[in-house]
C-alpha cells in the first residue's frame, strides 16, 4: 500500500542533512568483512549511502584506481569523459575520482562550464569521439545513483562501447576495488585536487553543446517547431536542468522549463509511493506536481537525476505507464524512420510488457528479449542489429534517423522529445496512440510487487533451473514456457519467467533488500493479474523450499 503522504510535498523532516551526509563520505570507512559495505556493481554501477558506509571516499578512490588498471589492461588509452549529476555525494565523488585518474596519468575530460552532466551526454561524447577510430578509444564515468533518494551516491563505468559496462568488466573492477580497500588503499595512486585540476591530462569538453546541437540527427525537431507543440519539461532537479533551456533556444521550440531548480535535498519534490524522496519520473507520486499541470501543455515530461529515464504526461492520459509509452514509441518509430533497415530488431527486457511483442510482430520486426539491464542492448545498438532498446523502468534509446548509433545508454531526454515529435507529426499524443494499440491487441494489466526472501533464498532464486519449477498451469491457463535464460541472447536472467497464452510472471531477487520482485502481466484483466501474482508467489515459494 502507498504511504499515507505519497504524492504530497516534502516537509523539512523528510530532507537529508547534506553536511552530515558529506561528512560521512569522508569520515566513515568501510569494513571489507561487511557485505553491505563492499563495492558492489549492480545492473548499472555501484550505489549506496555514505550514512550506511556504502558509498564513501574509500569506495570511490578504490573503484577509480580499479578502473585505471582495467582500462590499461584493455588497452583503452583515449580520454575518459567524466560526468556527474546533482546528488549531494556526486561532487565529492567526482573530485575523488579526478584525483585518482590524474595521478594515474589518465586523460580526463570534464564539463566545459562545470555543469551537471546527464548520462546520455556522456554516452554521446564517448561514441562521438570513437566514431571511425581504431585506437586511442575513449570511455567514461558517470557519478550518479540515477533516481535514488538524495542520501545515495552512485558511480558507473561506460567502456568504449558507450553504454553500461558488461558483467565481466564490472566484476573485475568490483573485485579489484574491494581488494584495494582490504589492503588499506595502499595500491591507490592519488594527488591533491588542485594539482589534478591543473594537470596536463585534465581537459574540458562541451557536453551540453555537443549533445544539443546533434539532436536533429535523431529527432524531427523541425516538425515539432512547425507544429508549435507546447512542451513543459521538468528536470526534477537533475542533471538535465541546464539542457532543456538550451534545447528550446537552439531549436526554437515552445518549451518551458517547469522547474529550473537544483537542490541536493530535493525539497521541491512530492514523496514517492513509500514516503521517500525519489526522482522516479515513471512514478505518479513523484511526478504529482507535473501531472497537476498536464492541461497547460500538449506534452509534459520529466527526467530522473541523471536524465537516463523519461516520464511522459499528456492532457488526455496523465502520466503514461512506461510500458505503454515504449509500445507507442516503437510503433511510431518503425513507421517514420524510412532509412532504418527492415532487418533491424526491436529490443526489450524480459519484464517489459508483451504488448511490445505484439507491436513488433505486427510491424514484421524480430523481437530481441534480454535480461534486465540496459547493458544487454549495447552491442545491438552499436553493431547495427537493434533499432530500439527499452526497459520497463522507463529507460530506452534508439538509432539516429540514418540508422547509425546515437547513444548506447538510456536517454531520457531523447524519449521525452520523441513524445513531442509523435504529437507534431501525427496530431495525436502518445497516449492516444497507445489507446489505438489496445483496441487492436487488447489492454494488458501489468504490475510489480515485492515478496520477502532472505539472502539464502535470493541466492537460490538467482540459480534456479527450469526443472526446479514444475508448474504446468498458471491462473487457469497451461504454462507455455519456463525460462531461466533470455530468449534473445541466451543470457541467464537471474531468476525465472513463466508464460501462458495470455499472461506471464517473472521473479528476480532484489540486489539491495530482503525481497524478490514479481513482475506480472495479463491480457485478461486485473482480476486475472491478481490471480497470476498470487500463484506466482506460491510457485516461487515452493521452488525456494517454502
Amino acid at each position: 500500500m502507498p504511504h499515507e503522504r505519497a504524492g504530497t510535498p516534502a516537509r523539512p523532516e523528510d530532507l537529508v542533512d547534506v553536511p552530515r551526509l558529506v561528512t560521512a563520505y569522508y569520515a566513515l570507512h568501510p569494513d571489507p568483512a561487511e557485505p553491505g559495505q563492499r563495492v558492489a556493481f549492480g545492473t548499472s554501477g555501484h550505489r549506496g549511502s555514505a550514512l550506511r558506509t556504502a558509498f564513501n571516499e574509500d569506495h570511490i578512490a578504490a573503484t577509480s584506481q580499479a578502473i585505471c588498471e582495467y582500462r590499461a589492461e584493455q588497452g583503452t588509452d583515449g580520454p575518459l569523459f567524466l560526468g556527474a549529476d546533482t546528488h549531494a555525494l556526486s561532487e565529492p565523488a567526482r573530485v575523488t575520482a579526478l584525483e585518482v585518474f590524474a595521478a594515474n596519468g589518465v586523460t580526463v575530460l570534464i564539463d566545459q562550464g562545470d555543469g551537471f552532466t546527464p548520462t546520455p551526454a556522456v554516452s554521446h561524447a564517448i561514441l562521438t569521439h570513437n566514431r571511425g577510430r581504431t585506437g586511442a578509444l575513449a570511455d567514461g564515468v558517470v557519478v550518479t545513483p540515477s533516481h535514488n533518494p538524495p542520501a545515495d551516491g552512485g558511480f558507473k563505468y561506460n567502456p568504449p562501447s558507450g553504454g553500461p559496462a558488461a558483467s565481466d568488466a564490472t566484476g573485475w573492477i568490483q573485485d579489484r576495488a574491494n581488494a584495494l580497500i582490504a589492503d588499506g588503499l595502499k595500491g591507490v595512486r592519488r594527488i591533491p585536487y588542485s594539482r589534478a585540476l591543473a594537470a596536463d591530462t585534465t581537459g574540458r569538453y562541451d557536453f551540453l553543446g555537443a549533445y544539443v546541437d546533434d539532436l536533429p540527427s535523431v529527432l524531427d525537431l523541425a516538425a515539432v517547431r512547425s507544429a508549435g507543440v507546447r512542451i513543459g519539461a521538468d528536470p526534477l532537479g537533475g542533471a538535465s536542468v541546464g539542457y532543456w533551456g538550451r534545447i528550446a533556444e537552439t531549436h526554437g521550440l515552445d518549451l518551458t522549463v517547469v522547474n529550473p531548480l537544483a537542490d541536493p535535498t530535493w525539497r521541491f519534490m512530492t514523496l514517492d509511493w513509500d514516503g521517500k524522496i525519489r526522482m522516479d519520473c515513471s512514478s505518479p507520486y513523484a511526478m504529482a506536481s507535473l501531472i497537476d499541470r498536464k492541461d497547460e501543455y500538449a506534452i509534459a515530461t520529466g527526467n530522473d537525476a541523471d536524465a537516463d529515464r523519461h516520464g511522459i504526461v499528456t492532457p488526455d492520459g496523465g502520466l503514461m505507464n512506461p510500458n505503454h509509452y515504449l509500445a507507442a514509441a516503437i510503433a511510431y518509430l518503425v513507421r517514420h524512420r524510412e532509412q532504418w533497415s527492415d532487418s533491424l530488431a526491436i529490443g526489450k527486457t524480459l519484464v517489459s510488457s508483451s504488448m511490445i511483442d505484439k507491436v513488433a510482430a505486427d510491424l514484421g520486426r524480430t523481437l530481441t528479449e534480454v535480461p534486465v539491464g540496459f547493458k544487454w542492448f549495447v552491442d545491438g545498438l552499436i553493431g547495427g542489429t537493434l533499432a530500439f532498446g527499452g526497459e520497463e523502468s522507463a529507460g530506452a534509446s534508439f538509432l539516429r534517423r540514418d540508422g547509425s548509433v546515437w547513444t548506447t545508454d538510456k536517454d531520457g531526454i531523447l524519449l521525452a522529445l520523441l513524445a513531442s515529435e509523435i504529437t507534431a507529426v501525427t496530431g495525436r499524443t502518445p497516449s492516444q496512440h497507445y489507446a489505438e494499440l489496445t483496441e487492436r491487441f487488447g489492454a494488458p494489466a501489468y504490475a510489480r510487487i515485492d515478496a520477502p526472501a532472505d539472502r539464502e533464498q535470493k541466492a537460490v532464486l538467482a540459480r534456479l533451473s527450469p526443472e526446479q519449477v514444475p508448474a504446468r498451469e498458471l491462473a487457469g491457463e497451461p504454462v507455455t514456457g519456463v525460462l531461466t535464460e533470455a530468449p534473445g541472447n541466451g543470457a541467464a536472467i537471474g531468476g525465472i519467467k513463466v508464460t501462458t497464452e495470455n499472461a506471464w510472471f517473472a521473479a528476480r531477487p532484489s540486489g539491495t533488500e530482503d525481497v524478490y520482485k514479481v513482475y506480472a502481466e495479463s491480457f485478461k484483466g486485473e482480476e486475472h493479474l491478481a490471480q497470476v501474482q498470487q500463484e506466482a508467489q506460491a510457485i516461487v515459494g515452493q521452488a525456494l523450499g517454502g
